[in-house]
């Protein structure tokens, strides 16, 4: 028997799997396809253990179903544009291309010496031109449709990447996404994606994803945040406070509090604000509070607990539910790209307004009671105002009855109420409001002013205004020398930009701003199904065979940003008619961490375990057994490498079981002759032990694939240690007693079962102790019997007053009376003749004997 040495099986298997393409998949297969797929790279440096987690689940699940009789979809390719890279050609001196796929080059040797079953034809990496011209393409499908828009807009900058982003990149305090940079608010004329047009789909549809963890669907629908109520205009009043024809519109999901609007709000960065105060006795306060608003964050504005900025502007809105006029303050708690930008100020319900209020000495005028409170009973049945104040120590959001409110006054009151409804109606019926649905989701942000990503295909001119680059004059080519060391980017090359407009013919500028590198994994997992499509970024037919993709695999930390994204582009795609299903991904696992002593592994804190290492000391299959084992997928690992050197002994044990089984020479790891047969069982021993290992083999050959299932890979691992226990006995049996049959079939099965896991020593198992043909990879999942699980005999534990005295065996068949006879016959002796109070029978685990 030759010893387990993965330095010289993997390399050769994985040699012999790419010289014969074991891995590529093609749409001719008639089996019943399967997508697995694990989220891709960034390739920002070598792969660490985070990756070597995710792709080890994705790969089990691959293997294994293909052993089910699927032919599976596979693939990996590289997340490649965006700032990193930028910033390290900076660093190093280099240029982002360099620095990309030299990283690209090293992470691809690490997936291939993990064994990590890939078809490598059908890879992608999305700074390739031949994947972003396609990027470009489906960019002017979504102008074309409607959802690509240009405007002026408040938008969130980071002052170290230079650039903008998303709502959705601003995170923790209000920091970039990427270096954690305080974020800061300007107002720039962006590109969008109007993904708010899908607003009440993408919350509609997270009900039909059974497959996703409850969390991720939770944190996309408080994302996109539904509020039902109502669109109520204002009037607007002149300097001298006469009213005008201008309105101002807010939205409210309290129309019940309309008669407590003391006064009204106006984001900092709202258009009119300016307008108001210019050349005004108002103007100084108020522009230093817009000051302060912009050199907060967006986040920190709005925390509830900051102290509230504002000034009066001078100028009144007209309430239309009573015709009073109500002062227009600015307020830094104010968001001008949530809602109108303007806010109905009710203290008396709402906090923050309660507490602004409060600072600067506005009415506070109740008009929601709560049941039970004695100021109900001071102004039930009051329909005018007589109470500007209220004793309360914070604003009251609940239900109550209605106080103050005119002919409103008694309905009950609160979100959805009939008091609200009524308001609503009575507005509608005088044409100043209506009820309506909003959104917190804000439309999608996709300028970039850094020179690493996609370019977006649209030319500026003079005379036509913005027209779309046309399809045939795809790709536009990002050039290859910008030299970002400099600050180099697409604005200062005007080879770049100077171009013809297609339209008209005269001199136009092509735009110099990139896409978010968002847009480019938001659809990635389409290209993999027609990677090599070179009149399409995929065929309808090929696209609508593979997908929707029916395991996807990556962290929790992409529950917003890349999945409803995602969503977005499978939704808006399809209505052009260029897929015909409604979401891209089935079921979703979100796996856990890899840490180190409970923290997170970082370069920073010098606390990184290079997986490469581990190969090169346990090898790639005992590191992928190792990941799987010590936790469940969707739990945080803690590393440990004294467990990952007990699960290379575990292989080790698995490799001699097999040849032993097989009636091979034993030796030890240092390669010393061992002798196991125990020389005085008899034939009955040898034939129960048989028995015994048949039973334990279809029982884990059952858990196995019930755990392989369920993606509990760590138990299945357990089962697999504890059917390697059970041949140690059988081991025992000489040569000339055991069942050959019975052996072989269980060295098979542990070579299948741990096939998916550990796939270069089970090949190597397969064809040289096995001496099977073809791949195991390829071969079929081991099917088992549940009946042959189940023992002919049971033990079980006999109590005497609460402790355990003796055991009984009994027919696993026994009924209750002949297990309890049994049970009193091993204990006589015990209880000496003593009466019986009680006894109580626990099917298949014990009988409790009291006297």
């Amino acid at each position: 028997m030759q010893q387990y040495n993965p330095h010289e099986i993997e390399p050769r298997w994985q040699a012999e799997w790419e010289r014969s393409h074991l891995n590529r998949v093609s749409e001719a297969d008639d089996k019943p396809q399967y997508y697995a797929l694990e989220m891709f790279p960034y390739p920002s440096g070598d792969i660490h253990l985070g990756h070597v987690r995710n792709y080890s689940i994705g790969d089990v699940i691959s293997r294994y179903k293909r052993m089910q009789g699927f032919n599976v979809l596979h693939p990996i390719g590289w997340d490649a544009f965006g700032m990193p890279a930028e910033n390290a050609a900076i660093k190093q001196e280099s240029t982002p291309g360099a620095w990309t796929y030299a990283n690209i080059d090293r992470q691809r040797a690490s997936l291939k010496r993990l064994g990590f079953s890939y078809d490598w034809d059908r890879s992608v990496v999305t700074s390739d031109v031949e994947y972003y011209h396609w990027g470009q393409w489906i960019f002017l499908k979504l102008w074309e449709a409607g959802l690509v828009e240009r405007r002026n807009s408040p938008v969130n900058w980071c002052p170290s990447c230079a650039t903008v982003l998303a709502n959705e990149q601003v995170v923790g305090e209000g920091g970039c996404w990427r270096c954690h940079t305080a974020v800061e608010r300007k107002v720039l004329e962006q590109w969008f994606f109007k993904i708010t047009d899908y607003a009440q789909e993408l919350l509609d549809d997270l009900d039909s994803l059974d497959g996703w963890p409850e969390r991720v669907r939770q944190m996309q629908a408080n994302w996109i945040g539904r509020s039902t109520g109502a669109e109520i205009d204002f009037t607007l009043c002149d300097a001298a406070g006469e009213p005008t024809d201008e309105k101002i519109r807010v939205f409210t999901t309290r129309a019940d509090t309309l008669f407590g609007c003391s006064f009204f709000l106006l984001a900092p960065e709202h258009p009119l604000v300016e307008d108001f105060v210019a050349g005004t006795a108002y103007e100084a306060e108020v522009r230093r509070v817009v000051k302060l608003a912009a050199s907060a964050t967006a986040v920190e504005r709005s925390k509830g607990e900051r102290e509230k900025n504002g000034a009066f502007t001078g100028r009144f809105v007209v309430n239309p539910i009573n015709g009073e006029k109500v002062p227009i303050w600015i307020s830094d708690y104010v968001m001008m790209d949530y809602g109108t930008g303007a806010v109905m100020a009710v203290p008396s319900g709402d906090q923050r307004d309660y507490e602004f209020a409060r600072k600067y000495d506005l009415p506070i005028p109740p008009v929601v009671v709560a049941e039970g409170d004695p100021m109900l009973l001071l102004l039930r049945g009051n329909a005018r105002r007589v109470m500007d104040d209220v004793p309360w120590e914070c604003a009251y959001d609940g239900p109550g009855v209605m106080v103050q409110s005119g002919a409103f006054t008694g309905l009950p009151g609160g979100k959805d109420s009939e008091g609200a409804q009524a308001v609503i109606d009575q507005l509608a019926l005088e044409g100043v409001g209506q009820a309506t649905v909003n959104f917190r989701l804000r439309d999608w942000l996709i300028s970039r002013q850094r020179y690493w990503g996609n370019p977006i295909p649209a030319i500026y001119c003079d005379v036509c205004g913005i027209v779309p680059v046309p399809q045939e004059d795809l790709p536009v080519v990002l050039p290859k020398d910008v030299d970002v060391t400099a600050g180099e980017t697409l604005a200062d090359r005007p080879e770049f930009y100077e171009v013809d407009c297609p339209v008209c013919g005269k001199p136009a500028h092509r735009e110099t701003d990139t896409m978010d590198t968002f847009t480019c994994s938001s659809w990635y997992y389409l290209r993999y199904t027609d990677p090599h499509n070179k009149e399409l970024p995929f065929a309808r037919t090929v696209v609508d065979g593979w997908m929707p993709v029916d395991q996807y695999i990556g962290g929790i930390e992409h529950a917003i940003l890349h999945l409803l994204y995602s969503r977005f582009f499978t939704k808006a795609l399809r209505d052009q008619g260029l897929l015909g299903f409604d979401e891209p991904f089935t079921n979703l696992l979100t796996q856990g961490m890899v840490k180190l002593e409970g923290e997170v592994m970082s370069k920073s804190k010098g606390n990184v375990i290079a997986p490469e290492d581990m190969i090169e000391r346990f090898g790639a299959d005992a590191l992928r057994v190792y990941i799987l084992f010590m936790a469940p997928p969707d739990k945080d690992l803690d590393w440990s490498q004294e467990s990952l050197e007990g699960i290379y002994r575990f292989l080790n044990r698995v490799w001699r079981s097999v040849f032993d089984l097989l009636g091979a020479e034993v030796v030890d790891e240092e390669g010393t002759r061992l002798s196991l047969y125990d020389t005085n069982l008899d034939e009955a021993a040898a034939l129960e032990r048989g028995k015994q290992l048949n039973r334990e083999l279809h029982r884990v050959i059952g858990k196995v694939t019930a755990d392989f299932d369920r993606f509990n890979f760590n138990t299945a691992i357990s089962a697999l240690m504890e059917l390697v226990n059970a041949t140690g006995a059988y081991l025992k049996v000489p040569l000339d007693r055991r069942d050959e049959a019975l052996a072989r079939e269980v060295a098979r099965a542990l070579v299948l079962l741990v096939a998916p896991m550990a796939p270069h020593m089970a090949e190597e198992l397969w064809h040289v102790a096995l001496d099977e043909t073809g791949s195991v990879h390829l071969a079929p999942w081991p099917s088992f019997d549940p009946s042959k699980a189940i023992a002919d005999t049971v033990e079980l534990a006999v109590q005497l007053n609460g402790k355990v005295r003796a055991r009984v065996v009994v027919a696993t068949d026994a009924s209750e009376f002949e297990v309890r006879e049994a049970a009193l016959a091993a204990a006589a002796a015990l209880i000496g003749g003593r009466p019986i109070e009680k006894v109580v029978v626990v099917p298949r685990k014990l009988v409790s004997i009291v006297y």
